[in-house]
């Protein structure tokens, strides 16, 4: 693939506002507004979510590749090359095919694209695409992306399977008694709890978690969303076989039990990776905490197969099926109140409770 030619990010503003800057205030002047610029682009840099920042690259390597498929200039995209963008996406993106043979990227994983490439092209290299051509692109994505409907073609895994309250139960009480599995059950519980993502449980430390009063309080930082830098709750349960609280307490009492104070500083992880042997390591791995929440589940019976994003949807679901407002689990959950996403998981209940046949029959 040849060099990219797009212009380097943060290239700044252009040499011509910059002499219309000094022509109004004064060459010193300019030059300090110059510099705010730069300070402006050094935030920006240093306060984009790194899963952002990786989307933006991702995007850029997409588009390249599409540019250099198509014999189009990448660094001048028009009305017609976004159009053509859209489409390629849906129907030959991928590089190599997907387990079903198909070529085309899924529907969300398609306009995560197209967003990520247009808002990268724009911020970072000072590409000129108007919001019209923006939105017809946009606009053509969401009417292909009806025909592959129509056409009764389902691509991508959709939503996580949520975790619903009496499978987590059994889940919970289904975990062994070993360290690794009093592990698990906190895991479980508490992730649950806070709406977590497996990322959240992995970056997670001692000093985030918190024994109080009334519960725990966990402190959790993710920097993907505003709405991710939280400090959620977590009151003890009802039931004492199912309390997160007395779950991390078991825990943290179990670990320490069994390994003395190697595990006790502030900035230990909370949830540590435990191998076969029974030997304690370091952090877990966001992909491991995923790989344990499928096992517990699978061990319990759970008909779905969990997965790292179960336990975040599990809680909006069955907050929401207990009377919770959108306000009141977007709180603890870390989304913004109007989030698709948690709207998303709220109609899972909504559609049994909210439903026009209910009491018809």
């Amino acid at each position: 693939m040849p060099e990219p030619s797009l212009v380097p990010a943060a290239a700044g503003p252009p040499p011509e506002l910059v002499a219309q800057w000094a022509a109004r205030h004064g060459v010193e002047v300019a030059e300090r507004m110059l510099q705010a610029e730069g300070f402006a682009d050094a935030v920006r840099q240093q306060t984009t979510p790194e899963n952002t920042t990786k989307t933006y690259a991702k995007a850029l390597t997409v588009w390249l590749r599409f540019c250099e498929e198509q014999r189009l200039p990448d660094c001048e995209p028009t009305r017609g090359t976004l159009v053509t963008y859209a489409a390629w996406l849906l129907h030959s993106g991928r590089k190599t095919p997907a387990r079903d043979g198909t070529r085309g990227y899924a529907p969300a994983s398609a306009e995560t694209h197209l967003a990520a490439t247009i808002a990268m092209l724009r911020r970072e290299h000072a590409c000129a695409i108007p919001k019209d051509d923006a939105a017809e692109a946009f606009a053509a994505l969401k009417g292909l992306m009806t025909d592959l409907v129509k056409a009764r073609e389902r691509r991508g895994r959709g939503q996580a399977p949520a975790a619903e309250a009496a499978e987590l139960r059994t889940a919970a009480l289904a975990t062994e008694d070993s360290l690794t599995g009093v592990r698990d059950r906190a895991l479980l519980l508490v992730g649950f709890a806070v709406a977590s993502r497996a990322s959240e449980l992995a970056s997670l430390v001692q000093a985030d978690v918190t024994v109080q009063s009334r519960g725990l309080k966990v402190n959790i930082l993710t920097g993907k969303t505003v709405h991710s830098v939280r400090g959620a709750a977590i009151p003890y349960a009802k039931d004492p076989e199912v309390c997160p609280v007395l779950a991390w307490m078991a825990w943290r009492e179990r670990l320490t039990a069994e390994t003395g104070d190697r595990f006790t500083s502030p900035t230990d992880p909370a949830f540590h990776a435990i191998d076969r042997w029974g030997n304690v390591g370091g952090a877990m791995a966001p992909a491991a905490v995923t790989d344990a929440i499928g096992r517990i589940g699978k061990r319990a019976g759970v008909p779905l197969r969990w997965t790292g994003h179960s336990l975040r949807a599990g809680l909006a679901t069955e907050a929401r099926r207990n009377g919770a407002d959108a306000i009141t689990i977007a709180a603890q959950g870390g989304w913004a109140p109007h989030s698709r996403a948690m709207h998303g998981y709220m109609r899972r209940a909504d559609e049994w409770t909210d439903n026009a046949t209910a009491g018809l029959l």
